[in-house]
């Protein structure tokens, strides 16, 4: 019983009619409960679909719970202790808060948990297979992330040094550089704050030029990872259905 509970309140896989049903009625509820926060003034009718969408985690975080040991795969009492603090049931709890509403009315102070809404957008991450695959991805490319993170965040802090000194007068701070640096970095370029000397110019096109090949590195690593992981899903697959066949 509650092995098929998780396997229902865990992704769809293939096939599995419930659990796709239960991955589209978490979605809806998500999406429904962060519609309030798309508007300034607060009607009656956000206050009912923030209940219904709160006692619907709830249940959701209680079934997760329930069946903590087939999640982690230890089918002991640690377990259960263990699976409160996991990032996926803090970030279940934390969007449980703002639905609280006799501490929210009683307390002006946990009036701040309103804010916790936004993480129910986190929520969705796990019902959906693509997300889910993309974190996998990530884990799996981490060293080559980091190293393109270290060269990113190195380029910053070398353009910030050398157009602080170069412009002194268009950048009272260092912060100032480091934020010039950053979206330059990111070819964004708010033009809020920007050099005015040519040789501030002459940097500004350079950082720009190399900005665009750092900031190309992580996207050309995920994307081969994710092909990479379509791939071994699909062998995967073909494998479980020769062994049914055999």
């Amino acid at each position: 019983m509650r092995k098929r509970l998780y396997e229902i309140i865990e992704v769809a896989k293939d096939g599995d009619v419930v659990s796709t049903v239960y991955d589209a009625l978490m979605l809806c509820t998500i999406v429904v409960s962060i519609i309030p926060l798309a508007f300034k003034n607060q009607h009656s009718v956000f206050t009912y679909m923030d209940a219904i969408s709160t006692v619907i985690f709830i249940i959701d975080y209680l079934f997760r719970w329930g069946t903590a040991d087939y999640k982690l795969g230890k089918k002991s009492v640690v377990s259960f202790i263990r699976y409160p603090f996991t990032p996926w049931a803090v970030i279940d709890l934390i969007s449980i808060l703002p639905g609280v509403t006799l501490l929210s009315n009683g307390f002006r102070l946990f009036r701040l948990f309103r804010i916790f809404r936004t993480f129910r957008v986190f929520k969705a991450f796990r019902y959906s297979r693509s997300i889910i695959i993309i974190v996998h991805v990530i884990r799996k490319s981490k060293e080559a992330l980091m190293a393109v993170c270290t060269l990113a965040l190195g380029y910053i802090i070398v353009s910030a040094l050398i157009v602080f000194n170069v412009e002194g007068d268009s950048f009272e701070t260092f912060f100032e550089a480091i934020y010039w640096a950053t979206v330059s970095l990111t070819t964004v370029g708010y033009g809020d704050i920007y050099p005015v000397t040519t040789a501030g110019r002459i940097i500004t096109m350079i950082s720009s030029i190399f900005g665009i090949a750092i900031v190309a590195l992580p996207a050309g690593i995920i994307t081969a990872g994710y092909m990479d992981e379509l791939s071994e899903e699909k062998k995967e697959e073909k494998n479980e259905e020769k062994n049914k066949n055999e």
